[in-house]
């Protein structure tokens, strides 16, 4: 039986739809240009740069950050 993404992760398949890159580009993105960052600059870097939406934004970071125990 398939479980239901749930949390952040469930934001990737519309990301990958709205933004035309799979969610690996994005975090190697994140890793190469705003690693140094904190939560909320990570964000914005990805609203201003990338023209996300703010809770696609947020949703990807925090996996990001979660993923690299940030």
């Amino acid at each position: 039986m398939d479980e239901k993404v749930q949390g952040p992760k469930s934001y990737f398949p519309s990301i990958e739809k709205k933004y035309g890159q799979p969610i690996e580009h994005w975090i190697n993105l994140l890793d190469a240009h705003a690693l140094e960052l904190k939560h909320m600059d990570q964000v914005n870097w990805l609203k201003e740069i990338h023209d996300f939406g703010h809770g696609h934004a947020n949703a990807l970071v925090a996996v990001f950050r979660q993923e690299r125990g940030l």
